[in-house]
């Protein structure tokens, strides 16, 4: 064993000695040692000097935190494993042999050896601790399944939801964390969070007063709810006021008084991405974040699939819109894994009503993130209940999940081959379902068709006219977001055998088409309202394009776009007093000019 370990192991430093008897050491005794010296002094007494077995003396009393939980781990079903630190190796098998035994001397000076290469290594990692913590309190609140049953299919992972874990991956820690450690002692935040880390630029925080309440628990489903206080709702008041102002610079101003209201920062957000701004908007956007984490209630978790926010209510919406920002910068900056964990997450607070429809995208960020068992897993296990192949977005990339699957080669090639069958079968099925999918895709892709396929009257123009209003939405949307993932040229080729096995079904009279031809002209009538926010907010142009005139002849705000007909509203913003009630010309003629005016200025 080196001198370093050594020292280490006894609590020293180099060119430091003891300062005292019973200054800063500390040492940890074992029961048989307790046995043969006496009864213990306390945590800061002292063995004689030289007399007696040799213990372990730390110089910080929080080194003995790590010990006792190496202690607790070590145990498994009563007794202990060989590997174990040198003052608990005697401890837990009292039954084995007496103190005295050369042997179980042996047995100490070999943990001893690895609790020292143990220490040299560091510390445990993260992933163990992070599942020891929530394995030992998951009486109380809600958290993820044991790890021997198989996570819920909405399970967010913590280590995923911070995008350097993925940016390490692809440029090594160096050169992520190399501009984030400062030179002075960064502020210090009350607490610590999982979804954004708070910066030494933002504003000292402050409770905005914004909190979290548990509604009711039922079915192993816990009901939440953000709450305003009077002080937020007067804030709140004033942000509709600026919002409707029409100028950025008053949320400014109101962000001077109240630098975590939630509202004020998304809707700035939007207004300095408009501008390229695009660092300052991602700032504000995990501010507001920082702001909503803070206030979580002790039994909300984020990994565990079970938790629900009711969209409806207003002070809810804000984490929803927030999550999506940060999703799409996410991607935007390369990050496709922690996007589609954030994807989870959203999808995971109300998966039934899905009120931002992230099962339009969840399959896009899947496969960005060539997590392509994911998405597998998730069509075969929704299916049954949320008939997902009748969205033309899993219709077309379950089959090219498995087809990239399929030409992976460190699979068996019993697998690959089913794989592949599987991809063919599943992407005939799409092509039937949905023919006009074929042309539009294969011009962004710039590949021209043949005559065989341009000519026939299935793919030709009539498939894309023929289709209803709001399936040529989800049909704009699926290609303006993944049409680039199919410009492959194995991906071509494999989508060009099974076109013309389409083809060959069609000529041949099969049923199924006709059936899918009824089925297209039944089920997609017109889009639910959750599909229109979610086309507003990823600003497709395409499907831009396609929103009916009703929805786009509606006023819509970057902080609540489209909210719901059903809305539960636990406070209202008491009313203004209008010009035109009074039927004063002149003050209608200074409210076009300035929306904030009133009659009490006058």
């Amino acid at each position: 064993m080196s001198r370093r370990a050594l020292r280490r192991l006894r609590g020293e430093q180099r060119g430091q000695e003891p300062l005292g008897p019973d200054a800063l050491q500390f040492v940890l005794l074992d029961d048989d040692d307790a046995e043969e010296e006496g009864p213990k002094t306390g945590l800061g007494g002292r063995r004689p000097g030289g007399a007696g077995k040799e213990g372990v003396r730390v110089n910080n009393r929080f080194e003995l935190i790590n010990i006792e939980d190496l202690e607790d781990d070590l145990v498994v079903n009563g007794e202990r494993s060989d590997c174990t630190l040198p003052d608990s190796a005697s401890s837990g098998n009292k039954g084995r042999a007496k103190h005295g035994n050369p042997e179980n001397k042996q047995d100490g000076d070999a943990a001893a050896k690895a609790g020292s290469s143990e220490q040299e290594n560091g510390l445990e990692d993260i992933d163990r601790i992070l599942e020891r913590i929530e394995d030992s309190s998951g009486f109380s609140h809600p958290g993820p399944p044991p790890l021997s049953s198989r996570k819920h299919v909405l399970y967010v992972e913590h280590r995923h939801l911070n995008p350097d874990t993925e940016l390490k991956r692809y440029f090594g820690a160096r050169a992520v964390l190399g501009e984030q450690r400062p030179r002075q002692r960064q502020r210090v935040y009350p607490k610590c969070t999982w979804l954004t880390t708070p910066k030494s630029t933002w504003p000292r925080y402050s409770k905005p007063g914004l909190s979290m309440r548990l509604l009711e628990s039922k079915k192993g489903l816990s009901f939440f709810a953000f709450e305003h206080s009077e002080e937020y709702q007067q804030a709140q008041h004033k942000f509709l006021v600026a919002v409707e102002s029409m100028e950025p610079n008053n949320i400014v101003a109101l962000l001077q008084t109240s630098p975590y209201h939630v509202d004020s920062l998304l809707q700035l957000s939007d207004a300095c991405r408009f501008q390229e701004d695009q660092e300052m908007a991602r700032d504000l956007i995990e501010r507001a974040l920082y702001s909503m984490e803070c206030v979580f209630h002790p039994l909300f978790s984020l990994t565990s699939g079970t938790c629900r926010l009711d969209y409806r209510r207003p002070e809810n919406r804000s984490f929803y819109l927030a999550l999506y920002k940060q999703m799409s910068f996410l991607e935007k900056r390369g990050c496709p894994r922690t996007a589609l964990e954030y994807c989870k997450l959203i999808l995971s607070l109300e998966p039934d009503e899905d009120p931002l429809c992230m099962l339009l995208l969840i399959d896009h960020m899947a496969l960005r993130a060539r997590n392509y068992e994911y998405l597998i897993r998730l069509f075969q296990e929704w299916e049954a209940h949320r008939n997902l192949s009748q969205l033309p977005n899993f219709a077309f990339s379950v089959p090219l999940a498995y087809f990239l699957l399929s030409q992976q080669t460190d699979l068996p090639d019993h697998e690959l081959s089913s794989a592949r069958q599987q991809a063919s079968l599943l992407i005939q099925q799409a092509l039937t379902m949905f023919p006009g999918v074929l042309m539009p895709l294969l011009e962004y892709c710039s590949v021209r068709p043949d005559a065989t396929v341009s000519n026939h009257r299935f793919f030709g123009p009539d498939a894309e006219i023929s289709q209803p209003p709001a399936l040529s939405q989800l049909v704009s949307l699926y290609l303006g977001r993944s049409h680039f993932l199919w410009k492959e040229p194995a991906i071509m080729s494999w989508l060009e055998e099974n076109v013309h096995e389409v083809l060959e079904a069609v000529d041949s009279g099969d049923p199924a088409v006709e059936a899918c031809e009824n089925r297209r002209k039944v089920l997609y009538q017109r889009a639910p309202r959750n599909i229109h926010r979610h086309v507003i907010l990823s600003e497709i142009k395409e499907a831009v394009a396609a929103l009916p005139s009703d929805v786009t002849t509606q006023s819509v705000m970057g902080f609540d776009p489209l909210p719901p007909v059903d809305t539960i509203y636990s406070y209202v913003r008491p009313e203004r007093l209008s010009p035109v009630s009074h039927g004063n010309t002149i003050a209608l003629f200074f409210r076009s000019l300035l929306p904030n005016y009133t009659t009490e200025v006058c």
